[in-house]
């Protein structure tokens, strides 16, 4: 669980306590160590869970056809895992793509920065232009994921519907160095940013808390939570549809529909954020413009495929059998929808929502652009206090954002861990 947490805390959060601390985090090597550590969990999750499910019985057969354990690791068991580690290299590479305050922080420029720094300079040629290259770049990191993957084949199992559960081996002597090597693991990517913000809590000047700083806090806090809360329930209605059409109706025109929606996973918020500020001034007359609403519907077209991930997951573990039986019972369309088919997708539903409320709370560049003037949230008032050098006042809204986050991540994976349904 240790290993997983440190998903849950924003990667500007994590370079913060890096940067905070020491000078040397600047620069490419500074930020490729730092980003390792935010980002890695993208990998361990889907890798994880690929070899808790692989057949052990495929590397049974390699050894007794002679194979040595490197050539079976190489050739079975990285073979099994490769759509994972595929997925998982596709999500580091877009979130990479992506983010603005972690490389701001570590004083690293890529496109998103250099974006971000145009268009409040007002050069909207320039933040469109470099807003075009970086959408290409993901789109061709996502037809480079898309052709990788084609190449290896379908991974099948020894027998029809059988799957039998690795069991563990026990690692010996190995035992404690791996153990050592896991607490390290831990000190580097969670250790370290939770132990900079109680520093600076606690030795930095002025006091981190106090009666403005309590307010501002709370503020944020209820800011943050109310539009988590909002565009987590935009964007799960929006899904439920899509994701219906895709696990219960088969079809091309369906299968594009669904599939497109994952194209804006390619965008930084920066990109989205951008683009809907340049609508609302060039053709909507400015209408919704510096408003909560539009800064809600943003993060609702961003986190759209997050949401659209649990509800298709909870649909697919729903038996259809349930929904013919209240249709032959009488009950029209829109009754079973309601009264079976919603209630089936709860678990989902609730998923959903905690994977666009998680996200909101940990989303900066589209809400630094977006939110109203006066209003605060958790992420742009972290955000204020760093760029001051403010890392005292910086630290509590660094560790409130950390536990708010913690909370759904721990939902969410034991959510996406449950057995699939099965009865009848």
């Amino acid at each position: 669980m240790l290993v997983v947490i440190p998903l849950a805390i924003p990667d500007f959060v994590v370079s913060f306590g890096w940067n905070s601390l020491w000078t040397w985090a600047h620069g490419f090597i500074g930020a490729s160590i730092v980003m390792t550590l935010a980002v890695y969990p993208l990998v361990y999750l889907p890798v994880a869970a690929s070899l808790r499910g692989a057949d052990p019985g495929q590397e049974e057969v390699a050894r007794s056809l002679g194979v040595g354990r490197v050539g079976t690791f190489a050739r079975i068991t990285l073979g099994q895992a490769k759509g994972a580690i595929l997925g998982g290299c596709l999500l580091v590479a877009l979130v990479l793509l992506a983010e603005f305050g972690a490389f701001e922080i570590l004083g690293y420029q890529t496109f998103t920065t250099e974006i971000f720094t145009e268009f409040h300079g007002y050069s909207f040629a320039a933040s469109c232009a470099l807003s075009l290259v970086l959408v290409l770049l993901s789109l061709l990191v996502l037809a480079g994921e898309g052709a990788l993957r084609g190449r290896g084949g379908r991974v099948t199992r020894t027998g029809p519907m059988t799957q039998r559960v690795t069991r563990p081996q026990r690692l010996g002597r190995l035992r404690w160095p791996v153990l050592a090597l896991f607490a390290a693991l831990v000190l580097l990517a969670l250790g370290i940013p939770v132990a900079s913000a109680v520093y600076w809590m606690t030795a930095g000047l002025p006091p981190a808390l106090s009666g403005g700083s309590n307010v501002s806090l709370l503020n944020a806090a209820v800011h943050t939570a109310g539009y988590g809360a909002a565009a987590g329930v935009l964007a799960t209605v929006l899904a439920f549809p899509v994701a219906l059409l895709a696990v219960r109706h088969a079809g091309r025109m369906r299968h594009l529909l669904e599939r497109s929606t994952y194209l804006v996973l390619g965008m930084p918020g920066v990109v989205v954020a951008f683009a809907l500020s340049y609508f609302t001034e060039r053709y909507a007359a400015g209408f919704g413009y510096g408003t909560s609403a539009l800064l809600v519907g943003c993060y609702a077209v961003m986190f759209f495929p997050l949401a659209l991930v649990g509800v298709k997951a909870s649909l697919a573990r729903a038996p259809i059998g349930l929904d013919e039986v209240a249709r032959s019972l009488g009950q029209r369309r829109l009754a079973v929808l309601c009264r079976v088919t919603a209630r089936i997708a709860g678990p989902g539903l609730v998923a959903a929502f905690c994977l666009v409320f998680l996200s909101v709370v940990t989303e900066l560049t589209a809400t630094l652009l977006l939110i109203p003037t006066g209003t605060q949230t958790l992420a742009t008032q972290f955000w204020s206090y760093e760029t001051n050098l403010s890392y005292s006042q910086a630290a509590p809204f660094a560790l409130v954002m950390m536990v708010v986050a913690a909370v759904p991540s721990y939902l969410l994976g034991r959510f996406f861990q449950r057995p699939a349904l099965t009865r009848g």
